[in-house]
């Protein structure tokens, strides 16, 4: 990687190529997991400024409930699997298009993905295999100590179970 370092050890990576030891491009996938959150949004930033560097494609992901006809949350909150589908669809719309949107502004190229599954992180971790990404960026709250046990976030889960490498954006 061409890379150029000032005195106080920031690294710049304007016109900078990552590239791996066969000249291959290091990152030319990067899986986003989103969720709308400004927490998400800190990846986004971090992913799209990444991308930009590299040339890499943003393959951004949203992971969703199942519909599940027996939980008395379903019942009562969607009624019918095609009122549920269609609150899924306005929900995943309103997340994607503002991650697209930074995407674009900063001319990076991007795929959009809606899994469900009731555990967010497999899912995750199955998108990122299956669309051949070397990069997994996600954001986390830095939580410590018991509060970080007891909270059991998406993105330790992901950093836990993947063989891919995951980057975590600290929340400022």
């Amino acid at each position: 990687m061409s890379t150029s370092t000032s005195i106080e050890g920031q690294i710049s990576l304007k016109g900078a190529q990552a590239t791996g030891s066969l000249g291959n491009k290091l990152y030319s996938r990067i899986l986003v997991p989103i969720d709308g959150s400004p927490l998400s949004g800190e990846a986004i930033s971090h992913a799209v400024g990444l991308a930009h560097a590299t040339g890499a494609t943003i393959y951004f992901v949203t992971v969703t409930e199942p519909y599940e006809p027996t939980s008395s949350y379903a019942v009562t909150v969607y009624r019918s699997f095609e009122e549920h589908s269609r609150q899924m669809k306005k929900h995943v719309q309103s997340v994607m298009s503002p991650a697209a949107a930074v995407a674009t502004a900063a001319e990076v190229p991007t795929k959009q993905l809606h899994l469900e599954d009731a555990e967010p992180f497999r899912a995750i971790i199955r998108a990122a295999e299956d669309n051949d990404c070397q990069l997994i960026v996600m954001a986390s709250h830095g939580r410590r100590g018991i509060s970080a046990l007891v909270m059991g976030s998406q993105t330790v889960k992901v950093l836990t179970h993947s063989s891919i490498p995951v980057l975590v954006c600290r929340a400022k």
